[in-house]
Formats: structure tokens, sequence, C-alpha cells
């Protein structure tokens, strides 16, 4: 998935131009935000089927499966639906110029109509975790990211009767092979007796999103803030906008190992959990914690010493190449907890002990609205770039505290 979106930016980057790379910086904020409802079922059908698993009920983890697969797709739905009608205002807050909003809207607008079937992957992803499946998943995106990366030039600049369609071709580059994905997955969970559609059961869809919602609101806010502090970063011009898309992408490296350990681990806890094991969960969480870290100290020193090599593989603008080469300098330091917090949020949804952690998370990262607005005004967008750096090396600090505490260790779900 990081190859994918780290190819899916070197096209936009380089061959739609500025403008382009930041319209698409704009709204992958909103698509957080949508993309964190939805996870809200993948973290709730993980935590409950992991339990039925653990439990020895198979039957009853295929039940929950097929009510999590139909709750993804009814919320998708309801998000397709309502983006058309609120496309406009979401720019607007953001006071991006009408030229990034322009292609913005084009970008967005495309990418929500997927939802549907985006959403109803995320409980089929949870159902593979949750009976200790991480490899079906892999085979399933390995076939359908490959296929996105050869669509990606294709409707992005256009080739023999394709026409170009620019940044609404890296759109469907991306939700095409997502929704391809989620139907071969329901097919192989069917296949393996894994998944049992039938009416929806209400009470299993309030469980669902009474365990997930809580880090899906983590994740609301935490996008909803960064769509706040995207007008303080408009305030310094298009390039400052594209260099915050460009350091996202080098920063989802670490992100993307961390949320594979991250959904190794909520399995093994619930599994664990389920089977009275809470030694076996407490170890997994700081082995995962361990190896992440390993990760995230490689990458913080790779962008600390070639910042501007790795931004130049995306752009030729010299502005954005020297912005994007500050924020990734500065971000270094981050990469050290990101792993920690990422690994330990979702041990924690494992467990079905998701208020804390959102709350804690939440708080520090509401901080960023006033304190990024006052570092900016003192320093710029270097005091901007460090108070999203120090925020989130303080929300991994914060998640090992909460990890320590052990108080996961007794929710009954």
């Amino acid at each position: 998935m990081t190859t994918f979106h780290t190819v899916d930016t070197f096209w936009i980057g380089r061959y739609l131009g500025a403008d382009s790379l930041a319209a698409v910086t704009a709204s992958i904020f909103w698509i957080w935000l949508v993309i964190s409802i939805g996870e809200m079922v993948s973290i709730g059908v993980d935590a409950v089927a992991a339990r039925r698993h653990g439990e020895q009920r198979p039957r009853e983890a295929a039940h929950t499966v097929g009510d999590g697969v139909v709750f993804g797709g009814a919320l998708g739905f309801v998000v397709a639906l309502v983006a058309p009608i609120v496309m406009t205002s979401l720019f607007a807050i953001m006071r991006t110029n009408d030229a990034v909003t322009a292609i913005g809207e084009h970008y967005l607008g495309s990418y929500l109509l997927g939802m549907p079937l985006i959403f109803a992957f995320f409980a089929v992803d949870a159902a593979f975790r949750a009976a200790g499946d991480t490899k079906t998943p892999l085979y399933i995106l390995l076939c359908t990211v490959s296929m996105g990366m050869a669509l990606d030039p294709l409707l992005i600049l256009g080739a023999g009767p394709i026409p170009a369609m620019g940044v609404r071709g890296a759109a469907l580059a991306t939700i095409v092979p997502r929704g391809v994905a989620c139907l071969l997955g329901v097919w192989l969970l069917h296949k393996r007796g894994m998944i049992t559609l039938a009416a929806p059961r209400l009470a299993v869809w309030w469980k669902i999103a009474r365990i997930g919602a809580p880090a899906a609101t983590t994740g609301v806010v935490f996008s909803f803030i960064y769509v706040i502090l995207t007008r303080t970063t408009t305030q310094f011009g298009t390039p400052a906008l594209a260099a915050l898309g460009l350091g996202f992408r080098v920063e989802s490296i670490v992100y993307v190992v961390s949320v594979g350990a991250g959904a190794a681990v909520a399995a093994i806890v619930g599994q664990s959990l389920g089977a009275g094991d809470t030694e076996r969960a407490r170890r997994a969480g700081w082995s995962a914690v361990r190896f992440v870290s390993v990760i995230g100290a490689v990458m913080a020193l790779i962008t600390m010493l070639m910042p501007e090599t790795l931004a130049s593989l995306f752009t030729t603008d010299a502005a954005v190449i020297a912005e994007a080469a500050r924020y990734l300098r500065i971000a270094a330091f981050s990469q050290l907890f990101l792993g920690a917090e990422v690994v330990l949020e979702s041990a924690m949804g494992g467990a079905g002990w998701t208020l804390p952690p959102m709350l804690g998370s939440t708080v520090i990262t509401v901080l960023r609205i006033p304190v990024g607005a006052w570092a900016a005004t003192q320093f710029g967008t270097t005091g901007l770039w460090w108070t999203l750096a120090l925020t989130a090396a303080a929300r991994g600090v914060l998640m090992a505290l909460l990890w320590s505490s052990g108080r996961w260790r007794k929710v009954a779900v």
C-alpha cells in the first residue's frame, strides 16, 4: 500500500504539478476522516470476532463477520450519498485557492464514491486477522495494488482509447482495486466458512460500533485537526501545502508498517484474552513496539540525512522541495515514537479498551490548533512542523503509559 501511494504521488507531482499535489494533500485529510469512520467497523469486528475465536466459537465469529460486512457497506453508502452535497464546503473550510479547490473537488468526489466497498473491505480484512490469518489479506492486496499501479499512469495520463483523467484517474486507480479486493475477500471468506450473511443483527452492529467508535473518533478528530491546520498552512502558499503532503507520504512507511504490526497484535490480544492468557497479550504488545521502533529509527536517520533527495523523487518544484526537506528533517524526531502510538492503540483496541486512549490522544491532538497557530506566527512553517512532531511524540508516550497500566486486561467483550 505504501508503494502504491508513493507511486501515485510520483505521477501526480511529476506530471500534474504543484496545484494538483496540493489539492490531493488537502483531499487526503478529508479521506482520513472518512476512513476513520470505516475503521470503526474494522476495530469492532476484529475485537469481537477474535474474542469468539479465542472462545472456540467459530460459527458465532462467522456470523459477526457477516454483520460487520453489511454494516460497513451501509456506512459507506451513506458517505457516498452525502459527499456531493457537502463537497464545496469541505474545501471552503480549508481556504484553499480556486485552482486547488477545483482540482481537489474532482479528486475527492471521485474517491468517496467507492466508500461502500472500501468500508466493507475493512470488515473483510478484520475477519481474516481475527482468525489469525494475515497472509490472505496480503495476497489480496498484492494483486489489487499491482492492478492499481498499472492503472495509475493509464488513467492519469491516458493511453490509446483511454482518455487522460488527471486526478480523477488517480482516485479511480485507488478505489477500483480496493473494490475488487472487497469482492474477492468476501468470496474467499464464504468459501472457507468464515462468513455468514444473514439478516443484520442490530445488537451486534451496536457492539461493533460501541467498541470501534472511540478509536474511530480519535481518527476523525485527528483528521479534522489537520483540516483546521491546513488553514494555517495555506497562508504560506501552495508549496507549503504540497510539502505537507510529500512529508506524509514519506512518513507513511513507518505508519503502514506499524498498522500491520498493530493489526497482528490486536488479533493476538483478542484471542489471548478470550483464552484467559493476559500475559501473552502483554508480551505481544511490547514485542511489536520493539519491532516498529527499529523501523522508525532507520527511517528517522534516512529522512534526517537526505530529505532533499526524498522530496525530489516526487516533484521538480524547487520551492516544494525546500519546504518538504525542512518538514522531513523535523519529522525525523516524531518517527521514533510513531510506531509505539499506532501499535499500542491497536493492541488496546483488540482488548476492546478504546475510550481512554481516545480521550488522551484527542486532547493532545486538539492542542495542535492553538499551539500550531502560535508557532506558525512566531517561527513560520518551522514552528508548525515542530508542533506536529512534538505532539506526535507525546501521543506515543501516552499509549505506552496506558498499556503499562494494564487496565485493558479487565474489559469484557
